[in-house]
């Protein structure tokens, strides 16, 4: 029974973990497909993005190598914190003034305000942050990253595999095993009711 359980445990374990491995996979193409081919520096797969913030213009409230999880949003606030694109960058800055639909934007560190926008040109609002995360999402992007999570999770599977490729065939020894024992004490039963006098 311990050893279904084993088993059993391996096998979701190496299902998730495939689910893993397919969807880094898939979010890395997606996100290199929409930054290198289409220009978009932030996808947002169903209308969230992840982001590093990259300067401080944003403190005390964000510091560099936060992670910002934005949310599009339909409609803005004074307030808000928001990610808009410009040119080929993203700004991570607070909204001080909405006329119509053009947003004024500065950051809490800055002194002077940013040039207004289009309502059209924000992504979404930062939605929540974690402290001091970046690198590593910066890491874990990086091609170099990628790559080893992948190798890494491949390395995972196969020694999930051949731990149990190597079960099986201890189990299978066991049972000869215990076939032979077995032939041999039938063996010795006989031999031993023919010797028996009459």
């Amino acid at each position: 029974m311990n050893m279904k359980r084993k088993q059993t445990t391996r096998k979701i374990l190496r299902i998730l973990l495939s689910a893993v491995v397919c969807l880094a996979f898939g979010f890395g193409l997606y996100t290199w497909n929409a930054t290198a081919l289409a220009g978009n520096p932030m996808p947002m797969p169903f209308g969230v993005g992840v982001g590093v913030i990259v300067s401080g213009s944003m403190e005390p409230e964000l510091s560099i190598d936060d992670v910002i999880v934005v949310k599009r949003a339909s409609s803005y606030d004074v307030g808000d914190v928001v990610v808009f694109q410009h040119k080929a960058s993203l700004v991570v800055h607070k909204i001080i003034a909405i006329e119509g639909n053009t947003v004024t934007t500065q950051g809490t560190a800055n002194t002077v305000a940013d040039d207004p926008i289009s309502i059209t040109d924000i992504k979404g609002t930062v939605w929540f942050h974690i402290d001091g995360l970046g690198g590593v999402i910066s890491w874990m992007q990086s091609p170099l990253g990628t790559g080893a999570i992948l190798l890494l999770a491949g390395i995972l599977l196969i020694k999930s595999y051949s731990v149990e490729n190597r079960e099986e065939r201890q189990k299978r020894d066991e049972v000869e095993e215990l076939k032979k024992e077995i032939e041999r004490i039938k063996g010795n039963s006989s031999g031993s009711d023919d010797s028996t006098p009459s």
